[in-house]
């Protein structure tokens, strides 16, 4: 009997509806702020509008959005010691993860398209050597890590291919004031990593190895990415390149006065069928390109970051609470007297 009614119970589980994200409001996007002293994650409608507010422990940067649960993990600033799994239909936190004693998160993470595992961005603290690491995303346990590829891992996407993307920034810096330490000699790279952690494919960019690769966002047969200048002021620099794996990294220049207006600092990029944007907060700019990386417009707002795709342009976030629409002909306000949004705004469909 006993074993009759344990069957019996497992059928009617696997019979019970999952939840969903149609359960969480059906948010289209995730994004941090600070509000006040308090920092908290945010879901929002394809409008910009809040759907739900969950309080952090600290300073939020990106978040990961689980496949199919309404799941959300949101990850500390860099260097961070925390990931807090939330419940987005309760805003309930029913996980804190917490890295090796060893390790830091670096910002982001992602997850499987099955969503059976989530990998997250993590740095060696005392020598910023990158790490992937590999946590069961129904208990939330640590099981591994694999080698990121490189020096100060930042960004990673998930591929249509299930490979693991990772922008490695290249730059060391110390654990506790995150003082950049290799500089003259540092060495950013893109890194395709297997479904079984071995690299499957990498480039470096000739002639501008202080250009800092850190984000990442999907284009037709590989990414597009988004850099920070490191070196001399001395010049324009470009702060987006496409690579197609099997390739080398092509740089796209918009034009010096363009290259000039990003201050050398890409904060966030994101992507469409037709366009790419890149966002920068020390410039006050959001630049789109085609997909092929030649220049279509540029706008200015202040303290503009945060950006992802809505429809066939984006959404933009700034520092004063404002979200924007972006279109080739400009900027359109969204919304306003929202928090003070940190970098990132992560479409959920993406």
């Amino acid at each position: 009997m006993t074993t009759r009614r344990i069957f019996l119970a497992g059928l009617a589980a696997a019979a019970m509806p999952k939840p969903s994200w149609a359960d969480a409001g059906t948010p289209a996007y995730l994004s941090a702020g600070k509000r006040g002293e308090g920092y908290v994650l945010h879901g929002l409608d394809e409008n910009g509008s809040t759907l739900f507010a969950l309080p952090l422990p600290a300073r939020g940067h990106a978040a990961a959005a689980h496949p199919i649960r309404p799941e959300a993990v949101a990850f500390a600033r860099r260097p961070g010691t925390y990931a807090l799994v939330i419940d987005c239909r309760t805003g309930a936190g029913h996980h804190r993860l917490t890295p090796p004693d060893a390790n830091q998160f670096n910002g982001h993470g992602a997850f499987t398209a099955d969503g059976g595992l989530l990998m997250t961005s993590e740095v060696v603290a005392e020598t910023s050597e990158g790490r992937i690491g590999l946590w069961d995303a129904t208990s939330y346990t640590r099981i591994g890590e694999w080698s990121s590829g490189g020096i100060g891992p930042h960004e990673i996407r998930r591929m249509p291919s299930g490979a693991l993307m990772v922008a490695n920034g290249g730059i060391a810096t110390d654990p506790r004031d995150r003082t950049k330490l290799n500089v003259p000699d540092m060495r950013p790279n893109l890194s395709l990593i297997g479904p079984d952690g071995a690299l499957l494919d990498q480039a470096e960019l000739a002639g501008l190895h202080q250009n800092s690769i850190r984000h990442l966002a999907l284009v037709p047969g590989g990414v597009a990415f988004a850099m920070q200048w490191e070196g001399d002021p001395a010049g324009p620099v470009p702060q987006l390149g496409i690579w197609q794996p099997g390739n080398a990294p092509v740089l796209c220049p918009p034009g010096d006065a363009a290259m000039f207006a990003m201050q050398g600092y890409a904060g966030s990029i994101a992507a469409t069928d037709t366009r790419i944007a890149i966002t920068s907060p020390r410039g006050g700019v959001v630049m789109l390109f085609d997909t092929a990386g030649q220049p279509v417009a540029t706008h200015r707002r202040a303290d503009i970051c945060g950006v992802a795709a809505s429809g066939s342009g984006f959404l933009a976030s700034d520092g004063s609470g404002a979200l924007w629409h972006v279109t080739d002909a400009g900027l359109q306000p969204a919304s306003s007297g929202g928090p003070q949004w940190d970098n990132h705004m992560v479409a959920l469909a993406a």
